[in-house]
Formats: structure tokens, C-alpha cells, sequence
């Protein structure tokens, strides 16, 4: 099973290489790692996409909780929250194909961010799914370059269903 792990850990140097190295030992592989600092410059995030049996990583989960830098551990599994991908690709476009490319972009709500005398650079965000049928559809004009942030993820906000009643209710 696919499970998005986010990490609240110390802004530190070593941090990274003390969680993937604890992924590593385990023999599991990061499909995804991104980290960046939080609204506190002492954090930082890390979210880690990581596929494998839900018991064993359950226990990778544990045993990051209890590295000294990390402060908080949130496994996203049965949780409703939102993800995103961030990707730069670079497209072959001629000049002739650049309004069929541009259309392709806008329908992907992504935007073009440099154009130059045979390339178009694209930015699109979203999920990974969203990116790759991007990729698949972009894929016959010529990728140049590509280059992908990796997964972020963060839990939806609490939707309150109760209206509290206030004076000009009654």
C-alpha cells in the first residue's frame, strides 16, 4: 500500500540522511522525499512516499517518532488530506505547435513559464496521476527536460457541520 508519511523535524544538518538512512536500513524504498522549512524556521517538514506492507510500516513510522530531531510523525492513511506534485518540463515546440501545447496546458490549469525559439517550459501542479497524463499527452511533441518536486502533502482543515445560533437567529 502506497502511505505519505509527514515528519515535523528539527532544521538541523543531518536530519535527512538520519530518516533515509532508517528507511534504508529497514529495505525500504522512498518513492518520494521532499523536505522545506515551516511557518517556524526551527522546522522543517519532510514528506515521505513510501510503498509496502501497512504493518511494517506502521513500525517505520514508530521508530521515526523516536529519532531525537524529529517532533512530530503523521501517517496520512485514512486520513482526508491534500497532495501535490510541483513539475518544470520542457517541451519541444515549434512554433506552429505552440497554440495546440498552450490549449493542452491551460486545460491542465499549468501555466507557461519561458518560451524560447524550439522549447515551451510548463509548469503544473497537482497529483501524480494529474502529472503523469500530462507527461503521456506531452510526450509525442519531444520532452526535453523534466523535473519534478516529489510529493507534499498536508491534512484537510476541520469542516464544521453545527451552526451556532447568534442573536440575529431569533
Amino acid at each position: 500500500m502506497r502511505h505519505v508519511i509527514s515528519a515535523l523535524v528539527q532544521n538541523q544538518p543531518g536530519v535527512l540522511a538520519q530518516v533515509a538512512g532508517m528507511f534504508a536500513a529497514r529495505g525500504f524504498n522512498i518513492d518520494s522525499l521532499v523536505v522545506g522549512r515551516t511557518e517556524n524556521p526551527d522546522l522543517s517538514r519532510m514528506t515521505i512516499v513510501a510503498v509496502g506492507d501497512d504493518r511494517v510500516l506502521e513500525q517505520v513510522r514508530k521508530q521515526l517518532a523516536k529519532v531525537i530531531p524529529v517532533v512530530k510523525v503523521r501517517d496520512f492513511s485514512g486520513l482526508s488530506y491534500v497532495e501535490r506534485d510541483l513539475m518544470l518540463v520542457k517541451i519541444g515546440a515549434p512554433a506552429e505547435k505552440r497554440p495546440e501545447l498552450a490549449q493542452l496546458v491551460e486545460l491542465f490549469r499549468g501555466s507557461v513559464v519561458d518560451v524560447a525559439r524550439a522549447t515551451m517550459t510548463v509548469q503544473l501542479s497537482g497529483t501524480e496521476d494529474k502529472l503523469e497524463a500530462f507527461i503521456d499527452l506531452v510526450r509525442p511533441y519531444g520532452i526535453v527536460e523534466l523535473a519534478r518536486t516529489g510529493t507534499i502533502a498536508m491534512q484537510r482543515g476541520q469542516q464544521k457541520h453545527t451552526r451556532e445560533k447568534n442573536d440575529s437567529d431569533e
